[in-house]
């Protein structure tokens, strides 16, 4: 069976327990064993961290040490999936840019803060991820993210939004990346900056973005036994 471990902690109002919750019913409905943690000292098992087929972070404004980063890392880079959503991925871990490089970006900014209406476009019609999904609009928290370039973006949002004023409204309009993917050694990564509150997972596109991506990513796990992929060729001699 398929092993998902969710780590839920950090700052409260993005609802970590309850969005873990919901993860995890998910995961257990794709046959996943399912394990919620609620101390980062769970990624220095590195046996059983290289057992899963998916890591699910779900953290915010925490402090994570370089031994739990790296185990992590080592996991990852090894064929375990990492996935996740909002301040939940990328804003886990403010201070730490191994932790970011691993992820592809990092939040910085909400204009309008809660409540803001926004579209989500669809950039990828053709990744499994979101075949036959169309634009869809929510009101909530919309993301401005400093990203990796090397991700592979699937879907935006565009800022400046006219709901939402600040000094950044004297940029030309820009697409910002709501939803991607990138490699991370052997393992997948995938990222929805969607799910300020457990409830924007209430809506149909949302949830089943996280169900795709999920899936998607813990496949890489089943790629790299499969081919007995191993990392030392990422490793320094």
């Amino acid at each position: 069976m398929r092993k998902a471990l969710i780590v839920q902690g950090g700052w409260d109002g993005h609802e970590p327990v309850q969005v873990s919750e919901r993860f995890g019913s998910v995961l257990k409905q794709e046959g996943f064993d399912v394990k919620i943690s609620d101390t980062l000292d769970s990624l220095l098992d590195k046996e059983y961290l290289q057992s899963l087929h998916l890591l699910v972070p779900a953290w915010t404004m925490g402090e994570i040490t370089a031994e739990q980063c790296e185990s992590a890392s080592l996991a990852v880079a090894s064929g375990v999936g990492l996935a996740g959503c909002h301040g939940g991925m990328c804003d886990s871990f403010r201070q730490n840019v191994n932790w970011q490089f691993m992820t592809g970006g990092q939040w910085v900014a909400h204009p309008g803060n809660d409540g803001t209406p926004y579209v989500v476009n669809i950039s990828s019609v053709s990744n499994p991820i979101t075949e036959n999904l169309q634009d869809f609009s929510v009101s909530s928290e919309q993301y401005y993210v400093h990203v990796d370039p090397a991700v592979e973006v699937l879907a935006t949002t565009q800022f400046p939004n006219p709901a939402a004023k600040g000094f950044h409204m004297t940029n030309p309009i820009s697409a910002v990346p709501v939803i991607w993917t990138k490699r991370w050694g052997h393992g997948r990564v995938f990222y929805n900056s969607l799910g300020h509150h457990n409830d924007v997972f209430d809506a149909y596109e949302p949830l089943e973005l996280m169900r795709r991506g999920f899936l998607w990513a813990a496949a890489g796990k089943d790629r790299a036994v499969e081919l007995d992929l191993h990392i030392d060729q990422f490793m320094d001699t």
